[in-house]
This record gives C-alpha cells, structure tokens and sequence, in this order.
C-alpha cells in the first residue's frame, strides 16, 4: 500500500499535521516520515517566474523597441535560495512508494498558487492529488481537513486565478515600469538632480499611491469657512446645559443666505443680531421627546478591520498586525488571518459552544464565556446577521479556537492585547444591544410682531444615559481603560448628544409644553469647516478594501460591489513598498500617511501617461474578474486577451506622447510643500 504526502507551506504548519496524524515519524532533511505518511514542506515561494532576460538577451537592456514585453508562454524558475528545499519536496513528489498527495499550503489564493508551481516544475504525473482547506491549525481542525479534503481538480479555477494574478502584477510591473522610467525617468532624475530615477508602477501600488495624493492635494486646496453657532444657556436645578439654535421654518433666518447648514450663521454679525432680538424675551419648552436608542455589537473581524483597529489603539502598521496575527494564527489560538469576511458560517455556528466554551481558561474572558454558555444565547445565532455563507468565499471571520492557551505565555505583549481585542470582539457577538435612554429638548423664544408673522427660534439640547449596558460590558478592553471614556465623549460630542444622568433625564422628562425656563443668556462659539482627514495605515486598509465604493458611476459601482484593490493577503505588503520606495511616508508614532515629493512627482507622471492605473475603478475591476475566474464565470483566456489588449494599448499610448517638457510645472507645484533642494 502505498503512502500519503502531506505537503505544507512552511515548517511548523508541517509540524502540526506532523501531530495531529499521531503517527512514529522520524526526521530527516526537510520532512518528516512514517509508516504510512511523509509530511514535507515549501518555505514559502519555492518557484518564481522568470525574468525577461531569460526569454531573450535582448530584453536585458531596457529599451523602448522591445515594448511592450509579453511571452506567449510564461516561463518559471526555482528561487535559488531555496532550491535545496525545492529539490527534496521534487524527490518525494515523484517517489514511487507516494500514490496521493495532499496539499495542505494555505487555504486561500496564494497557497494554490505556491503548490501548483511546485507541481508544475516538478513534473508530478499519475498521482491522486487532494486539497485540504482548513480555517484553523487546531488538531481537530486539521483532521476534518485532511478527512474532508476534494480533489484538487476542483480548485483548478482558484488556480487559474492565482496564475493570472501574478501574471497581471508581473506584466503591467515590468512593462509600465520601463515604459514610463524609460520616458519620464530622465524629466524626475533632472529635477531631482540624481544621476537616474527608476518609476516603478504596479497594478495596485499605484492606485493606492492615488488615492493619498489626491487626498494630500484636497486638504491642500481646503479653504476653510468660519462659522458662528448660539447657545443658549440654561439653568436646569443648578444643572449647566447648552442649548444650540438651529433654523425653523417659523425662524426670520428660514433659507436664508446668511445660514451656515441648519445651526449657523457665515458672520458673528448676524449672529450677535439673533442674540439682540431675543434678549430680555423668555425662553419656554417647546417639546420632550424620549426614545430608546439601541446599539448592536459589531461584525466579527476581518483582517482589515482588525489592522484599522490595531492602527487606532496600539499605532503599529497593517503589515505588523498580520505578522502579529498570523503568529496566534500558526499558535493555533485563531482561526486564518487573511479573510475578507466578517461573519460566521453556519457550520462554524452549530459547533461554536467549543469556541466559547475553551475561553473559560482565561481569567479575563471567563465571567462572560460561562454567562454566555448559561444563557445558552449561542444557540440562535444562525439566524443572526453575524452567520452568513453567501458573504463567506475562502474563510469565516477571524474568531479565537478556544484552544493553545498555553502558547498564549510565548506571545509577547502586544500580541496578547490583538488576542484579547479578537476575543471581546467575538464573545460580544452574543450579548444584547447597548440600550440607551435618549431625550431630546426643545426649547422656544417668540418674538411677536404687529404687522408681521410671528416670529419663533427654536434651541436644542439632547441627552443621553446608558441603560443597558449589553454588550458593551465585555467590551471593556484592558489596555483602554481611560481612553474608552474619552472616545465616548467625542462621539457623542459629534453627535450633539451630551452624556448625562438619570437625575438629569428625569427633571427634563418632567417639562412640560410652555413651561418657562432659567436663562443666564447667550454665547456665540466660533468654529471652522475641516479639511479631509489624512489616511492612516490602518483607514488606508480599510480604504483599499471598499474600493468599489469610491466609484462615481452607479452601475459601475454595483458591478463591482465588494471588490476592493489588492486581497486581506496583500494589502499590508503594498503599503510597505510604497514606504520602502520612498513614494509614501509612515509616521510610526501616529500611524499617518503621506506623500514624498518623489511620489507626488510619480503620481503627476502616471497622470500624463496612463492615469487609469490611479483610478479606483480599475484595480478593482480587474479584482473583481478575477474573482470571476475563480468562480469559473470566465475563462482564464478571456481575461488574458482583456490584460493583453490593455497593456498594448496603454504602452502604445505613452510611445505616442510627447509631453515631459510640461511636468515641470507640476513637479513645481508640488515640491513647494517640501523642504528639498532643487
């Protein structure tokens, strides 16, 4: 009988299956072998594709004769430093005494693409293939995945797409990459004063790098416009409360020109005019309104929504965060980082009390897992919001195992405050709305007029008290203790809402219409229109992932509706080449982006030549078809021949222009807003 192959993605993902097979394996020289099972693995990419030199001398030199560069085969090569590896995973591949291999590289797009080159390069033929897709590397995990593995023929179109991806990034990176450093390079190296300046383009580099500087230039072109709010100031039984006037259809001002929105005026002037015409007249209720004001818990994180929130409370970048991530993730205390879903599945749903049930180990997590448990409120979330399958495609959302407490000792710090964020997060998914007692009060100045309409201005104040906590009790994180005050008074600053208390709600529930009430008079508060907020590594995140949704055209829009630009796998990678090329800058302390001259000078180039690579909409378009391919809607040679066609005629394009002359006056612009020589 002959043996099986497990093949993993790296060393201590193989150790795992190693395990969970519970079979006498001894070690030899990268795998690890039993009586009926060989257990092996990649580090990482062990097959890259080749370089267009090796398809022809030629292209060696950059020339704009040889473009643009596309191979009617592709070819690929072993990554040298990892060609000893290579060659033992080819050596058991093909060993006779194998007759199935499992394919056990990560569950997603990338993983298919790893072991499907090391398939092609190896030359495998007549052996039975299957392909294990597991969302954890929980023991039990790891044998449904290996007892429920498909054929592996049944994710060809997953590899098709993996194939085209790399395909797409390397023709448009090398192809747009020397067309446009071979037409500009020498315009950005003059201005710069260097000796030469490789542009360096990329399908979703570029877009991103859009994105930012468009951003950098709106805040730029921000004119900001005063503006000057009335409050009235009220005495409620010694209590101080701000009242803020706002235009009624009864108001003088009612569509008025002068009006800044609906609560304020353009000059102090006419402010100062409002506040003259209603001095020394009561103030009287007008209206009370009370109602409950629900909050639900949020959805279950997926990788962008955990790096935004990991940029927000420990300022570390997207690319730390996964790397932080994925370390719970291989210590099996998480399921697989790189989802772009925030729900459950139903499966997961009906099995979810072991979740719950293994965070009984932890002190912190233990009142609200057993509470949970006891209530028995796990049972019905199926048919909730945070249980979908139509919003899952590779995996679930990122939840806690309720397993490998123990490695939990081995993770530094900050990893155990983005394991305890993962686990409030997911507990509170079964625990009730936040409830809160909201009332509005409406307060009233006649002004009366003989000859004219009777004059009303209306001021408002709400309050708010938290009646019900919900979930917001197991969302009490441990490394936020002060700040989740302050964050509260901000929102509800924002809002117009003033957190108050049950004394407060009751007197002003008690008012009654007509009432008079006890003013000290009036204050004018000046205020400022802002500008847009700069992205920060972790709003750029979730930026890239709704994408779609900085389209203009609504069909277009919809089309592409839940495609972003890059994946939850290659996001973080992106921004950090941005950074490392120099085009972006990273605040490590605030986590803020923005632009380096030479990246704005880049963008201004990518503007004149082939500006849909800075549009949103076709980086996500082409995600989109992608997806499409690996859905099977459309054949890899569809989306072949659409790549094709692009990059000729873009290149042609560019090979027509004439333009590098006029980009001084842009770079110009620009380079005011730097501190650097020219």
């Amino acid at each position: 009988m002959g043996k099986s192959l497990y093949i993993a993605e790296k060393p201590s993902v193989a150790q795992e299956f190693a395990k969970a097979l519970k079979m006498d394996m001894r070690s030899y020289n990268g795998y690890r072998e039993g009586e009926g099972a060989v257990v092996t693995w990649c580090v990482g990419h062990l097959v890259t594709m080749s370089y267009p030199e090796v398809y022809d001398m030629k292209y060696k030199k950059w020339s704009l004769a040889t473009l643009p560069f596309i191979p009617q085969e592709f070819k690929y090569e072993v990554i040298k430093s990892a060609s000893a590896q290579f060659q033992i995973v080819k050596g058991l591949l093909n060993r006779e005494d194998i007759d199935t291999i499992y394919v056990c590289t990560d569950s997603g797009r990338e993983g298919e693409y790893i072991y499907r080159l090391v398939e092609q390069m190896s030359g495998v033929k007549d052996k039975k293939r299957k392909r294990v897709w597991i969302d954890s590397q929980t023991e039990e995990e790891i044998l449904r995945g290996i007892r429920e593995a498909k054929d592996l023929s049944e994710y060809d179109n997953l590899a098709d797409s993996a194939y085209l991806r790399a395909k797409e990034d390397y023709l448009m990176g090398i192809n747009f990459s020397r067309l446009l450093t071979l037409k500009y390079g020498n315009a950005i190296a003059s201005y710069l004063h260097e000796k030469y300046s490789v542009i360096s383009v990329g399908r979703v580099m570029t877009c991103v790098l859009g994105m930012v500087v468009r951003r950098e230039r709106e805040i730029r072109e921000f004119v900001k416009t005063p503006f000057y709010r009335v409050l009235a100031k009220l005495n409620l039984q010694g209590r101080k409360i701000d009242a803020e006037w706002r235009v009624n259809p009864d108001s003088i001002y009612f569509q008025s020109p002068k009006l800044y929105k609906e609560n304020g005026f353009l000059k102090e002037e006419t402010a100062k005019e409002l506040i003259s015409s209603l001095e020394n007249l009561p103030m009287y209720v007008e209206k009370v309104e009370k109602k409950k004001e629900t909050k639900n818990p949020p959805l279950l994180y997926n990788l962008a929504e955990l790096q935004n929130d990991c940029s927000k409370f420990f300022k570390i970048s997207p690319d730390e965060t996964l790397a932080i991530v994925q370390e719970l993730y291989e210590k099996k205390l998480v399921t697989y980082p790189r989802t772009d879903a925030r729900v459950l599945s139903t499966a997961v749903a009906k099995e979810i009390h072991k979740n719950i049930g293994g965070l009984r180990n932890i002190p912190g997590m233990r009142p609200f897992a057993e509470e949970v448990l006891e209530k028995g409120t796990y049972k019905n979330i199926a048919k909730t919001r945070y249980v979908n399958d139509k919003q899952i495609t590779d995996h679930y959302a990122i939840i806690p195992t309720g397993q490998g407490f123990g490695a939990l000792k081995s993770v530094n710090e900050r990893g155990v405050r983005v394991y305890e964020a993962i686990v409030r997060r997911f507990l509170a998914v079964f625990y009730p709305p936040a409830i809160y007692q909201k009332v509005t009060l409406t307060t009233a100045v006649t002004i009366e007029k003989a000859s004219e309409k009777q004059q009303k201005e209306q001021f408002y104040a709400s309050f708010k008290v938290l009646a019900d906590a919900g979930y917001l009790k197991v969302m009490n994180y441990s490394f936020q203790k002060k700040k989740t005050t302050a964050k509260e008074d901000t929102e509800s600053s924002e809002t117009g809402e003033e957190i108050g208390d049950e004394d407060l709600l009751a007197h002003i529930s008690s008012l009654k219409k007509k009432d008079l009430l006890d003013m000290e008079g009036y204050e004018i508060k000046e205020g400022e229109t802002s500008p847009p907020k700069r992205y920060n590594s972790g709003s750029m995140i979730l930026a890239m992932e709704n994408a779609g949704q900085l389209i203009e055209d609504e069909e277009l829009r919809a089309q592409i509706k839940g495609s972003g630009i890059g994946t939850s796998a290659t996001r973080a990678e992106i921004l950090k080449k941005l950074v490392a090329n120099k085009y972006l800058a990273l605040n490590k302390k605030t986590q803020i982006i923005t632009p380096t001259l030479m990246g704005e000078m880049i963008y201004d180039v990518v503007n004149a030549s082939i500006r849909s690579l800075l549009n949103p909409e076709l980086t996500a378009s082409w995600e989109k078809g992608l997806t499409y391919v690996a859905e099977g809607s459309i054949t890899s040679d569809e989306y072949m021949e659409k790549l094709t066609n692009f990059i000729k005629s873009r290149t042609n394009g560019v090979l027509g222009l004439n333009n590098q002359y006029l980009l001084r006056g842009q770079f110009d612009k620009a380079a005011q807003f730097y501190k650097t020589k020219k």
